[in-house]
């Protein structure tokens, strides 16, 4: 499992996204915004409303989800 980020490792991987945004990269954008965790309610939120497969697809971190619910949650 993935160690957790600090308030200012996430600053910094935002920051960064939306420079690359500023510059007209949404590709990188949207590659380096998914490097921040999803914050763990978010992930649920979004399981229960779009479906594992938006979040299993999208390549997003889910690693404070996986902290909170279990590597598995993505499964039940």
């Amino acid at each position: 499992m993935q160690e957790t980020m600090t308030i200012s490792e996430k600053l910094d991987i935002m920051t960064k996204a939306f420079e690359l945004r500023d510059a007209g990269d949404e590709e990188g954008f949207d590659r380096t915004f998914k490097l921040a965790p999803m914050p763990a309610y978010l992930a649920k939120a979004a399981k229960e409303s779009i479906g594992a497969d938006f979040l299993i697809d999208g390549g997003w971190n889910l690693s404070e989800a996986e902290a909170e619910f279990g590597v598995d949650w993505l499964g039940r």
